[in-house]
């Protein structure tokens, strides 16, 4: 049988695009690592990867091989650390990214409570608004609030439900520049927006029976920011399209008002990716299981004192 090590190499090597990475992220110098997996291609008689000074590709044996080994030091790791952690209050630090928005409106409030219920836990949260393969970047859990949840062979993912964007101004500026009864209206109101092609914007708004309807404007207001947005659409700048766990408050306090009820941009998933293997970590699960408990799309529940 060949050495489960090398297996371990072979994966790592893969999933990581390169014996360079997978030195960094192991440990183990690129020359061994290469010597290693050359010697399993040995063993077994045939060729898992081509090589090139430009780039690394599997081979088709190599996908499959590949599937098998990554399964085997996912298990073997994730029950080394169930069997150490058995038992006992979950403890271990816990990684994981959130979304600008997401971190400011729900998830940041939420952790603390997280982190009361478990003092064993340590937990480091990268905020930033980029695309995050866990896998590359070594975190345990990466949320997301996107329309759809991508298909993938190394990540299990974590639906907390449905996110919409809602169309809202303040009273004030509805008063000063409506009404707006029809999608067409909108060209009454002022407006502020996240990012302008060449000072112009576009909002995709879906209505009552599938209809769609694209809104180019010109900012008043542009920012790179939704909360420092948020702040100019409370205070009468402009209408825009807000995430509902960022607004719903406002709405409730009538604070902001609801423009074109029935209208918005396409909903989008709230859910985390992980590899598999994490979930199996008692911490780990633990904070998957807090989000599925008190997160509603991206909307907090309110936490019980």
């Amino acid at each position: 049988m060949p050495d489960l090590n090398d297996m371990v190499f072979f994966a790592e090597v893969a999933e990581r695009g390169g014996f360079a990475a997978a030195s960094r992220a192991l440990g183990v110098p690129k020359s061994r690592l290469s010597r290693r997996v050359a010697d399993l291609e040995a063993q077994l008689g045939v060729q898992l990867m081509q090589r090139s000074t430009r780039r690394l590709s599997l081979t088709p044996a190599g996908e499959i091989y590949l599937k098998h080994c990554a399964a085997m030091r996912d298990a073997a790791q994730a029950a080394a650390e169930a069997v150490a952690q058995i038992q006992t209050e979950p403890s271990g630090t816990v990684r994981l990214t959130c979304p600008v928005t997401l971190a400011h409106s729900s998830v940041g409030p939420l952790l603390p409570e997280f982190m009361r219920r478990h003092p064993q836990v340590r937990v480091e949260m990268r905020v930033l608004n980029r695309p995050v393969d866990p896998v590359e970047e070594g975190v345990d859990l990466a949320l997301r609030v996107r329309p759809a949840i991508e298909d993938s062979a190394t990540l299990v993912a974590k639906n907390f439900g449905v996110s919409r964007g809602l169309l809202v101004a303040s009273p004030e500026l509805m008063r000063r520049q409506g009404p707006v009864a029809l999608p067409a209206d909108l060209a009454r109101l002022d407006t502020v927006a996240m990012s302008t092609g060449e000072g112009r914007a576009s909002w995709r708004l879906e209505g009552p029976s599938g209809k769609v309807v694209v809104h180019t404007h010109t900012p008043r207001y542009v920012a790179d920011d939704l909360l420092t947005l948020k702040f100019a659409v409370v205070q009468g700048v402009g209408a825009s399209v807000m995430p509902d766990y960022m607004c719903r408050r406002e709405i409730n306090a009538g604070k902001l008002v609801e423009v074109l009820p029935g209208w918005g941009p396409a909903p989008g998933i709230c859910h985390a990716v992980f590899p598999a293997r994490r979930a199996l970590v008692p911490a780990v699960r633990r904070l998957i299981d807090f989000l599925v408990e008190n997160l509603d799309g991206a909307e907090p529940h309110h936490l019980a004192e």
